[in-house]
């Protein structure tokens, strides 16, 4: 039972974001990555992305590199198998779309997420390997050791034959004839096939390393490393696919079948290993020397530049440019310098998560603050912390991007660098074990961390309203028991114009009072003001906080989803953390700007926190003015003790 409400709970999810993106029909491609729905659609214009992002289990949505990004967390392979199932979705990646830059990014995506969690998993297997022989140094010889070490080890090694498979499917080539291809490149490192110079058969790879000339029909070849080969492959996938699709038109149906695969193989492989491969590993290596010649003018700068940027290149997806340069340095120095800051940048956003989790007073925040950071901590999957917590207040995520600079640049600044293809996380940090400085590298991870969790936790940030428990349906009686109602408090209209019971307002949170008793107001005129005295906690254009001496919370909210508006058509009067007087002047808002972009303007004013109060909304309130009183608010003390 419990996987069907859990499969149940993916089908539905898979069904609104459907619906939100304009339905199948919209749909060109979907793929996805470690966190994210990768969208290709035929028509932006009829993506609902407000409706997206109010779907349940939706973190947020991201619109970069051509794609409509649906960021849904962990879950997302299973979000994405039940989109598959759906009838008339294309899965797989499109034909991408957008500039230069977006289809290089859909590629690269494209191709490496199949496979991201394989790379993952035995990246950690090898960190775990090398702790191991750090506790026990005579590990590193026993056959145990060698056996969970190729276990680590072999899809590295062989990666070729998966990026044969994944870009087959990118390039609509074959995917059987794409891996005899990265078969033969593989073998020309693995099996001895030539005499040496001292006589015993040696591989094509060992044979030209010991001076020996190899060339095909009288040409010269240039031979290099094929294991772990990244650009090669792609590239000698993408010009089958083209050689594919030709032959096909000109060739007898009869004789399609096997005289395509022979004449692909026969040309592409020779073709690879004359022209392809050295091409392609001259301009990976210049990639790579890219690199390392920043690192080399200041390790420091360069870490300071990724470990602060990383995590913006995560929310734009540019994060996946950088994935062949370092698979090419790991295949060519078995390292890759761009791994060392990481650490630091994923790691802070994570801390700043935990301190918002331990201070934020909001209930639902609190819930997807927690296991964001542990996402974040264990397995380096900082989306769900970014998109859902530390951007979404915006100061612990700049907090994050400093603890990251300042850790990057240490970490970069001892030479640390990661062995495998990890996820940056605090038991994948041991990959690092064996490159540069490990204790600077924990040093620049651990003051990244302190800083975000300090600055996020000690400065603060404009914290989302608390949610005030659901009332008792069958409570009648607003007094609490042992409590006797003592004097009367009145809240005033936040704006002028026609008061509404909070059930007609469209907005499901606000209308079912699970934020707090409270009432709306359709407005006559584009000013707020504060309904009572007290201080403001939170002073965003859209929506107001105050907190009065006796601990009583309202918040005045003016307009459904504004917050979409970035601040547009509003002017902010009163900042966080300033006392006002009832009556006092919050904010004024364009009520003609909000409807012409698409939003409702009225305006809710909840008590989000009644402290030693009970809440009453007088019945028959209709047109008000700024100031009159709407709300009564009867304080309560506690019943005598009976002697």
């Amino acid at each position: 039972m419990a996987t069907q409400a859990s499969d149940s709970k993916y089908e539905q999810l898979a069904d609104g974001v459907l619906r939100g993106v304009g339905g199948a029909e919209n749909v060109a491609s979907v793929t996805h990555c470690a966190t994210r729905l990768r969208f290709a659609l035929k028509d932006k214009a009829k993506a609902d992305k407000a409706a997206v992002e109010a779907t349940r289990g939706v973190i947020a949505v991201v619109e970069a590199g051509g794609q409509f990004q649906v960021v849904v967390g962990n879950t997302v392979g299973r979000v994405y198998e039940a989109l598959a199932a759906k009838p008339g979705v294309t899965v797989g990646a499109g034909g991408g779309q957008g500039g230069l830059l977006a289809k290089a990014i859909d590629l690269v995506t494209s191709i490496f997420t199949p496979f991201l969690w394989v790379l993952a998993a035995t990246g950690l297997l090898k960190a775990l390997l090398a702790v191991g022989v750090r506790i026990a140094p005579d590990f590193a010889a026993t056959t145990t050791y060698a056996i969970l070490f190729a276990a680590g080890d072999a899809v590295f090694q062989f990666l070729p034959v998966l990026l044969a498979v994944t870009a087959a499917k990118k390039f609509r080539a074959n995917q059987f004839t794409a891996i005899a291809i990265a078969g033969a490149l593989i073998y020309s490192a693995t099996i001895a096939v030539l005499p040496g110079a001292d006589g015993t058969t040696v591989t094509l790879q060992a044979f030209a390393g010991a001076g020996g000339q190899i060339t095909f029909l009288g040409i010269p070849v240039v031979m290099i490393s094929y294991l772990s080969a990244v650009i090669p492959t792609i590239l000698a996938v993408y010009a089958q696919s083209h050689l594919e699709r030709g032959l096909d038109r000109v060739l007898p149906e009869a004789l399609r079948n096997f005289l395509t695969p022979l004449v692909v193989i026969a040309v592409i492989v020779p073709l690879t290993f004359l022209l392809i491969g050295p091409v392609a590993d001259w301009v990976g290596r210049g990639l790579s020397g890219g690199v390392g010649g920043l690192w080399s003018l200041s390790p420091a700068i360069g870490g300071a530049i990724l470990g602060g940027l990383w995590q913006v290149f995560v929310i734009f997806g540019v994060h996946w440019g950088f994935v062949p340069v370092m698979v090419q340095d790991l295949a060519t120095q078995g390292h890759s310098v761009l791994t060392g800051p990481l650490f630091a940048a994923v790691l802070a956003q994570a801390a700043a998560c935990f301190a918002v989790f331990l201070k934020t007073r909001n209930r639902e925040l609190k819930e997807v603050a927690g296991p964001a950071s542990i996402s974040g901590f264990l397995a380096g999957i900082t989306e769900p912390g970014i998109y859902g917590v530390t951007l979404r207040l915006k100061k612990p995520f700049v907090y994050g991007v400093i603890g990251g600079a300042v850790g990057g640049a240490i970490a970069a600044a001892g030479g640390s660098a990661a062995e495998g293809f990890v996820l940056p996380g605090a038991i994948t940090i041991t990959s690092t074990l064996n490159i540069g400085n490990f204790t600077l590298q924990l040093v620049g991870t651990g003051l990244a961390m302190a800083i975000a969790f300090s600055l996020t936790f000690v400065l603060g940030f404009t914290d989302l309203p608390a949610a005030a428990p659901a009332a008792d349906e069958d409570a009648v009686d607003p007094v609490r028991v042992g409590e006797v109602p003592s004097e009367a408090v009145a809240v005033g209209a936040p704006v002028a114009g026609q008061a509404v019971p909070l059930a007609a307002v469209p907005d499901q949170v606000f209308s079912s009072g699970k934020m707090g008793a409270g009432l709306a107001v359709v407005p006559a005129e584009g000013r707020a003001h504060a309904p009572v005295a007290g201080t403001v906690l939170a002073a965003m254009p859209h929506a107001y906080g105050i907190r009065t001496d006796s601990g009583l919370e309202v918040l005045v909210h003016i307009g459904i989803d504004t917050v979409r508006l970035d601040g547009a058509h509003f002017t902010p009067r009163v900042a966080q953390g300033e006392r006002v007087e009832a009556g006092q002047l919050l904010a004024e808002f364009d009520i003609e700007g909000i409807k012409a972009a698409g939003y409702n303007p009225i305006t809710v004013m909840l008590v989000t926190n009644p402290g030693n109060y009970s809440v009453v909304v007088p019945e028959a309130i209709e047109d008000v003015r700024e100031g009159d009183p709407v709300l009564d608010l009867t304080a309560l003390t506690a019943e005598p003790a009976t002697r």
